[in-house]
C-alpha cells in the first residue's frame, strides 16, 4: 500500500485535467524526441525505467539505469529524486512527477538506511501507455510489476489474453483520454455498451477531485472490462454481454465482481425511469 494516502480524481479528471496537464509538462503523444526538452526527456526516461520495475528508491532506479559507473550513479539518482520530489531553487520549488499524480510514495527501503521508495501511479501507468510509445509486450511488462495495483486487469493479464487476445490493448484507449467521459460510439442495440460505459462514469460523477487508489482501480476494470463489450456493427451475433462469457466461465469470481456492477447499473436505470414516468408537464 502507498505510504501516503494520494489524492486522484476519477476517470473524467483523468482526461479533462491530469492528462493535459501531464502532456504540457512532459510531453504528449507523436510530440518527437528532438523537440523535447532535456527536463522532459529525463522524465520521460525515469518514468520509462519506473513503469517495468517494481517499488523502488532513487538510488535502485538509478542502479537500474547506470549499474557500473559509481560517478554517473550518484548524478543520475540526484537527477531522479528532483524528478520525483521537486527541486527549490532561489526560494521557489519546482513540482516533480509526485505532485503532478503521476507517481507515488510506496513504502521504505531499509537496505542502507531509511529511504522512500516510489512507483507509478494508476494515472502515472496511463500516461506511460498514453505517451511512451510502449509495445504491446513493454505492457506486457507493466501489467507483471503492477498486478497488485490493479488486480482485476493486470492481476488477470496473461488469463485475459488466452480469452480475448489483443483485445486486451484496449486499455491504450482509455490512457489516450478515450471513453473515459462520452461513451458515444455505434454498437448493436442488443448490447448495452452505452449504458453501461455510462453507468462507470455515473457511478463516480462524485469523486472528480478526491478519489482512493482502489476505487480509481476499481473505476478502470469497470471500464476495461465493459470496453470489451464493443465490437464493429455486424460482426458477430452477441447480445447483452454474452461476449463476455469466455472470460467469467472460468473464473467464478471475477464473474461475481462484474455481476454486482452489471446489477447496480440495472437498478439504477430503473430507479432513473420511474422518476422519468412519474414526471408530468401540467
Amino acid at each position: 500500500m502507498p505510504l501516503d494516502d494520494p489524492t486522484f480524481g476519477n476517470l473524467q479528471n483523468y482526461k479533462l485535467y491530469l492528462r493535459p496537464n501531464a502532456h504540457a509538462h512532459y510531453g504528449h503523444p507523436d510530440q518527437k524526441k528532438s523537440s523535447l526538452s532535456k527536463h522532459q526527456q529525463n522524465v520521460q526516461r525515469l518514468l520509462k525505467v519506473m513503469s517495468v520495475n517494481e517499488s523502488s528508491t532513487t538510488w535502485d532506479l538509478a542502479k537500474i539505469s547506470i549499474p557500473d559507473d559509481i560517478t554517473k550513479l550518484r548524478e543520475r539518482e540526484k537527477i531522479y529524486r528532483r524528478l520525483l520530489v521537486g527541486r527549490k531553487d532561489k526560494g521557489k520549488h519546482s513540482d516533480g512527477i509526485l505532485n503532478l499524480g503521476l507517481a507515488i510514495k510506496d513504502g521504505k527501503s531499509l537496505k542502507t538506511g531509511i529511504a522512500d521508495k516510489y512507483r507509478l501511479s494508476l494515472y502515472g501507468i496511463l500516461y506511460c501507455i498514453d505517451v511512451l510509445d510502449l509495445s504491446n509486450n513493454e505492457i506486457d511488462k507493466i501489467a507483471k510489476k503492477y498486478s497488485k495495483v490493479l488486480p482485476k486487469v493486470f492481476g488477470k493479464w496473461d488469463y485475459l489474453k488466452t480469452k480475448v487476445g489483443e483485445r486486451v490493448y484496449g486499455i491504450k484507449l482509455l490512457a489516450n483520454g478515450l471513453l473515459a467521459d462520452n461513451p458515444q460510439i455505434q454498437v448493436k442495440s442488443e448490447i448495452p455498451f452505452y449504458e453501461l460505459m455510462s453507468y462507470v462514469h455515473l457511478k463516480y460523477q462524485r469523486n472528480f477531485e478526491n478519489i482512493s487508489e482502489e476505487n480509481l482501480a476499481e473505476q478502470i476494470s469497470y471500464w476495461f472490462y465493459v470496453n470489451l463489450l464493443y465490437r464493429p456493427m455486424g460482426n458477430n451475433n452477441d447480445t447483452g454481454i454474452e461476449s463476455l462469457n469466455p472470460i467469467f466461465q472460468d473464473d467464478p469470481e471475477l464473474k461475481k465482481w462484474f455481476l454486482i456492477f452489471f446489477r447496480d447499473s440495472i437498478k439504477y436505470y430503473h430507479e432513473r425511469y420511474a422518476v422519468l414516468k412519474k414526471s408530468k408537464i401540467n
